[in-house]
């Protein structure tokens, strides 16, 4: 890790010598396949602390759509009759949509509205208990971009197998979840200000009760996606094969694959490392399984990246905080500046030195 972060990179080295203010945190993990393809990681760490808050911003979508999977396989077990493309509605929808749509949106086009829609049909209470379950620290208690996004009762959801249906297959009735308490990390205080109805609040921005994920969690959130094997049962999300392979195959997809349009969401829209500074198209042997954040300053990603061509992958995950003014919600961030062309080198940091790391098995799955 030292030999990536303090190399001759202008970028990377204009950002870990300012680290503190940037708030950095940074685990790479290389992927050790032996003979009989037996895997096993060596973790690198940067700077990471679960008692240091950073706002983990979109991140949150990521266990949220795979617990919406686990939670979809446990009702049809009861024997509720709906499925990925079953038709569904919340209270406060005009239009149907249903699961794979939304799941689709999450990591096409990183949507909050269907990140919500997912948060209706868990709950906090129950991402909350599902993610204690497998031991992956975090508290996610509230929608995002909602005027009602702490409020502790979901909406009620309606399925429907077919859009005439006068009849659905199945209603979710309003759910009453606590009211979270206050998060006690460090660093929940953050800025010297904040602009609130037009104006500033000369005071630290207070962050306790925002969604909390740290990167150990994303980072082992990645890794149960894609090697669940090496995980105990119960600390895995309980998902079907074809559900793996639908997640698999939707978080490497760019924007245009999922139908998106490709003047306004090229391919890196949502894809920090390697390519988050450029609109030129990915090259093909890239594959990125990642899910990114952006709000508040705080920019975050989290991806297993395999280079088919050259066989190789790794995990990489990483935040950095980017708000030189230290006023919240004034939108006077470098995300363009500093945060994004930090998180591209950094992914191509690593990927240069990927290809010149030997290992015993260069075979990996394609």
């Amino acid at each position: 890790m030292d030999t990536i972060l303090y190399s001759d990179s202008e970028i990377i080295n204009k950002v870990i010598s300012n680290v503190e203010d940037h708030e950095v945190q940074i685990i790479y993990s290389q992927i050790h396949r032996d003979e009989e393809g037996n895997i096993t990681f060596e973790d690198y760490q940067y700077n990471v602390s679960d008692s240091v808050y950073f706002y983990p911003a979109s991140t949150v979508k990521l266990p949220v759509a795979l617990l919406a999977l686990e939670k979809l396989n446990e009702l049809q077990k009861q024997g509720v009759p709906i499925d990925l493309h079953t038709h569904f509605k919340t209270q406060n929808d005009t239009l149907y949509s249903n699961l794979e749509k939304e799941i689709e949106k999450i990591f096409g086009v990183s949507s909050n509205l269907a990140y919500n829609r997912l948060f209706e049909f868990l709950g906090q209470d129950d991402i909350n208990k599902r993610l204690a379950e497998k031991n992956i620290p975090g508290s996610i208690s509230h929608r995002l971009s909602a005027f009602f996004s702490h409020n502790p009762k979901t909406q009620s959801i309606v399925f429907k197998q077919h859009l005439d249906d006068s009849i659905p297959v199945y209603v979710q009735n309003t759910i009453e979840n606590k009211i979270p308490s206050k998060l006690t990390l460090q660093r929940t205080q953050k800025g010297i200000g904040y602009i609130y109805n037009d104006s500033l609040m000369q005071k630290p921005k207070d962050f306790s009760e925002k969604n909390y994920l740290p990167l150990s969690s994303l980072h082992g959130i990645m890794k149960r996606i894609h090697f669940p094997e090496l995980f105990p049962e119960n600390q895995q999300f309980r998902l079907t094969k074809s559900d793996s392979e639908f997640i698999t195959q939707t978080m490497k997809r760019t924007p245009a694959d999922l139908g998106f349009d490709k003047s306004k969401y090229y391919d890196a829209y949502g894809k920090f490392f390697m390519f988050g500074d450029s609109k030129k198209n990915i090259p093909q042997h890239i594959q990125i399984h990642n899910k990114v954040g952006y709000a508040y300053g705080y920019l975050t990603d989290c991806a297993y990246i395999m280079d088919t061509k050259n066989n190789v992958e790794f995990l990489l995950s990483a935040t950095i905080h980017v708000n030189q003014n230290r006023i919240f919600n004034d939108d006077q961030y470098e995300y363009k500046e500093i945060g994004i062309p930090f998180l591209a080198e950094l992914g191509r940091q690593i990927h240069d030195y990927e290809l010149n790391r030997k290992r015993q098995r260069t075979n990996i799955h394609q």
